[in-house]
């Protein structure tokens, strides 16, 4: 996109703005985990042990840092999701103890957000030792490794039950639309003009 996407505007602000308003508003702590020291305005960030390992390496990072059991990841690049996903996703996660939690559309499973018990992160440093970076398939292995499955929740269900909801009434399909490009960015902005006037 030739710019570090945190840094993209989106809504007159930085998409890393957006995804700690979402943090935030699911009552999580929150700190930006990568190599962007010019970040600390926005929230503490966690160094990448490791640089240059992608979003596994930084996820490795976060969770070595880390005292909790879980922690929830959202990428700066999914900025209409709702906060009540990730307050569902982490309730479910304590209630069941699965260590890996995430969700479906159309069922297809999402890989982020994604709450990740700590004890996940000996799997995932594995997977990056072997030079497997994707998150998807080092999550899926990470579980094997603990003798558990995935738990991949379908989002439809829960909006169908009333246990999620947009803030601004977005349907379902829109939450998970990732800004990987310009024009994916031009088009969120206008498919979604008064979210966040």
């Amino acid at each position: 996109m030739g710019v570090d996407k945190a840094s993209l505007l989106f809504r007159g602000q930085p998409l890393v703005v957006h995804a700690l308003r979402v943090l935030r508003g699911a009552s999580l702590d929150v700190s930006i985990a990568g190599s962007r020291a010019d970040l600390r305005a926005y929230a503490p960030v966690v160094e990448d042990a490791e640089p240059g390992l992608g979003p596994l390496g930084g996820i490795c990072s976060a969770l070595a840092s880390t005292e909790a059991r879980w922690a929830v990841f959202l990428p700066v690049d999914l900025p209409l999701v709702p906060s009540s996903l990730l307050r569902f996703l982490l309730k479910h996660a304590r209630v069941t103890g699965i260590a890996i939690n995430l969700t479906s559309v159309a069922g297809f499973a999402q890989t982020f957000p994604a709450v990740l018990d700590r004890a996940v992160l000996q799997g995932l440093k594995a997977e990056l030792e072997a030079g497997r970076r994707g998150c998807f398939s080092a999550f899926q292995a990470a579980a094997n490794g603990l003798g558990q499955p995935v738990s991949v929740l379908a989002a439809e269900s829960l909006v169908q039950d009333g246990q999620l909801t947009h803030p601004a009434g977005l349907p379902l399909a829109s939450w998970f639309s990732n800004i990987n490009s310009k024009e994916e960015l031009r088009q969120a902005e206008a498919h979604f003009p008064g979210f966040f006037a």
